[in-house]
């Protein structure tokens, strides 16, 4: 058991205009906020940082009901990417985001060896200390949803409910559904990819580019290749396989390795998960898409081994099941969270 809250110091940020030196005041921008009929419609968000044994993680409160904290993936993407798709499930619960460890506005690390699974875990549980969450929801998507299978494997007495969404319980397995995808390429991409990939995808270009994937590369690898396995019903009209390269490369390089999009050799490589999903024993929902980059089977073979869970595969949907089928996804959600409500 850990020292608990009071290692934990919560550094909260409230969006609620509060009086303040005449310095501080030039720094806020007051609205008036005016009485409303029905106080029921409005939404207030609260932010903040929790402390988390000398790592600053950055959190996002919004919502009503029982807690619901949502584990974002890439590894080192930011929660951003789940908004506004998600806050319909803010009406019945509330929605607790975090960035993790080294990712959007958390703090980053001198040293990327501390970017691990199981460092995340303790920054997750840190956090529900810290705000007094008691018993929560998790949701994991993607690597988000690796993270929240470790969490449920050490702290499943703080969980109520389960979500694992687009996710994998096995790196050798995902490796295996990563090189078909590489098959499947029309053989001039795939040969396109390998060259890149065998010159190493590093060190390019200006000094401000060196330390990410080059731009040809991202277009190749997110824009072509992984394409039609992120988006199939509805894809997003803003995706832009470069701009995706927004995020923290030292923790991708560390986690998912530095050879390319199509195989992870980073320290995921640990995990193995499948073995110890029967463990789990509280209500889990499993959610993918029927054309997910994370292929349907690897759902499949999470809820076999994880006994009374429910799966959900939506159909005409990737990766991103909350854009591509939004009303299914939140509709799933629901009715496992809140059955007979809807």
């Amino acid at each position: 058991m850990k020292s608990g809250i009071l290692s934990c110091v919560v550094f909260a940020v409230f969006l609620t205009a509060t009086t303040g030196s005449a310095q501080t005041r030039k720094s806020v921008i007051h609205r008036p906020v005016r009485a409303r009929a029905n106080s029921a419609s409005v939404y207030p968000i609260h932010e903040g940082y929790v402390d988390a044994h000398g790592v600053m993680i950055y959190y996002e409160i919004i919502g009503r009901g029982a807690p619901l904290m949502v584990l974002h993936g890439g590894p080192g993407a930011s929660h951003d990417y789940f908004l506004p798709y998600l806050l319909p499930l803010a009406r019945h619960n509330e929605l607790v985001f975090i960035d993790e460890r080294g990712s959007g506005r958390s703090q980053k690390l001198g040293d990327p060896a501390g970017y691990t699974v199981d460092n995340m875990v303790e920054d997750v549980e840190d956090v529900r200390e810290a705000l007094d969450l008691g018993k929560i929801t998790l949701l994991g998507h993607s690597a988000g949803g690796v993270l929240a299978q470790a969490y449920a494997l050490k702290y499943q007495k703080y969980l109520t409910h389960l979500i694992l969404c687009s996710t994998f319980p096995s790196t050798k397995q995902m490796n295996e559904v990563l090189a078909r995808i590489k098959e499947n390429m029309s053989p001039e991409l795939r040969d396109k990819i390998d060259g890149m990939e065998k010159a190493g995808l590093f060190g390019h270009g200006q000094p401000y580019q060196q330390n990410r994937y080059t731009d040809e590369y991202m277009i190749a690898a997110w824009g072509e290749g992984y394409f039609p396995y992120l988006y199939q019903n509805h894809p997003d009209p803003n995706y832009d396989p470069v701009a995706n390269g927004v995020m923290s490369w030292d923790l991708y390089r560390e986690m998912w390795g530095s050879d390319g999009e199509f195989v992870i050799n980073g320290n995921l490589k640990s995990v193995e998960y499948v073995d110890e999903l029967p463990t789990i024993k509280v209500p889990t929902l499993i959610v993918a898409g029927d054309h997910d980059e994370c292929d349907p089977s690897l759902s499949k073979e999470m809820h076999d081994k994880i006994a009374g869970s429910r799966l959900v595969i939506l159909p005409k949907s990737g990766h991103m099941t909350f854009v591509d089928q939004p009303d299914l996804f939140i509709g799933a959600v629901d009715s496992f969270l809140h059955p007979g409500e809807r």
